[in-house]
């Protein structure tokens, strides 16, 4: 089974650079370009249960220590750009990478992307790519400058942040793009099962004139170690919306469903909803405010020692300072209310959890 899949990735990679050998002499003249660019999101936060642990909270996985000034993310990456062709390779290191990579192999860990991506056509709406890349799900990046609040939101956290596997793009139109993929499983470089399937995913976007984005993504495939694999379906909505120049609006929503036990006809649920809305307060300035709910129940996702289930409100509010283009500095002050003691403080754990915290991004 392993080799099959092996060959078969090898044909998909293959096939472009067989159809682009007829075009051999658009090729030779097009232009290749490369860049170097990179981030560095450094951070403190003061967790108000004070946890006697260096991570604030084991569903947290950015910004994810208590009074401690430290680096969440960076990375320094290499791309190259033709026509034709594309390729992406950056290394990456901080807590984020310690936290969220801990499932990896050791020798992956400190990778961030590693990836090729061929033109299928020549009206440029047809590619493939292959490698690790970040995640389709979801409207919040990695790097914290490309998001509207400091933190990410409970279903972000919980739902992938890369992938590894192969991807078609078709975009026919500047509104339209239509995503297929075939991935080693949820958020997996090294395969948790190497006998398992290989999982799939999907993803439509619609932009509108206004720049009114509308998303949907999906997931389909295991995420089990052993050989008792449970199929999981996960369903990725949202929406963003410029109301005008001063304000900016995001609404998302997860479902996922996932089988009791191998082949059951019974599924456990989880789900979440958040709200972001950011406004402008001058050229510098902007703020924003978050409402969020996770729901877990059976503790898919959120395995605590001793409590199962997860039903969590929170809010947020956050201040952005932009001085020039490259640098922001934020401030945010976060309060997540449980229906559970699920919060770590000073050994033992509490229902309601506040946390004040400030980062310095710069993106070059």
């Amino acid at each position: 089974m392993k080799q099959i899949w092996l060959c078969s990735i090898c044909f998909f990679i293959l096939m472009p650079a067989l159809t682009l050998k007829a075009q051999q002499d658009s090729l030779a003249s097009s232009k290749t370009l490369l860049f170097i660019d990179g981030y560095v999101d450094l951070f403190y936060v003061y967790d108000f249960g004070r946890p006697n642990r260096n991570q604030r909270q084991y569903f947290f996985y950015n910004h994810n220590r208590h009074q401690e000034m430290n680096l969440n993310h960076g990375f320094i990456r290499c791309r190259v750009e033709n026509p034709w062709f594309r390729t992406n390779f950056a290394l990456q290191a901080g807590t984020y990478v310690n936290d969220n990579y801990a499932g990896e192999p050791s020798g992956l860990k400190n990778i961030f992307e590693a990836n090729i991506g061929l033109r299928l056509n020549k009206k440029n709406t047809l590619w493939i790519d292959a490698g690790i890349m970040p995640s389709y799900i979801g409207f919040e990046s990695v790097r914290s400058f490309d998001n509207k609040t400091m933190t990410r939101s409970l279903v972000a956290e919980n739902s992938p942040y890369y992938i590894a596997g192969a991807k078609l793009t078709y975009k026919p139109d500047v509104h339209w793009n239509f995503v297929a993929l075939v991935m080693n499983g949820w958020q997996r470089i090294q395969k948790a099962n190497p006998d398992a399937n290989p999982s799939w995913g999907t993803q439509i976007t619609y932009t509108s004139d206004n720049n009114t984005t509308y998303n949907w993504s999906s997931f389909l495939g295991s995420d089990d170690p052993g050989g008792d694999s449970r199929l999981r379906f996960f369903n990725n909505f949202y929406a963003t919306v410029p109301l005008s120049e001063r304000w900016y609006f995001i609404g998302g929503f997860d479902m996922g469903i996932q089988q009791e036990s191998k082949g059951a006809d019974t599924y456990d649920l989880w789900f979440g909803p958040v709200v972001i809305t950011q406004t402008k307060l001058n050229k510098n300035l902007n703020l924003g405010f978050r409402a969020e709910y996770y729901q877990d129940p059976s503790g898919i996702f959120m395995v605590s020692e001793n409590i199962k289930g997860f039903d969590v409100t929170g809010f947020s509010v956050n201040l952005d300072y932009n001085p020039i283009k490259n640098l922001l500095c934020r401030v945010e002050a976060r309060y997540l209310s449980a229906d559970k003691d699920i919060f770590f403080q000073q050994g033992q754990n509490l229902g309601q959890n506040v946390s004040i915290g400030c980062s310095a991004s710069v993106s070059f």
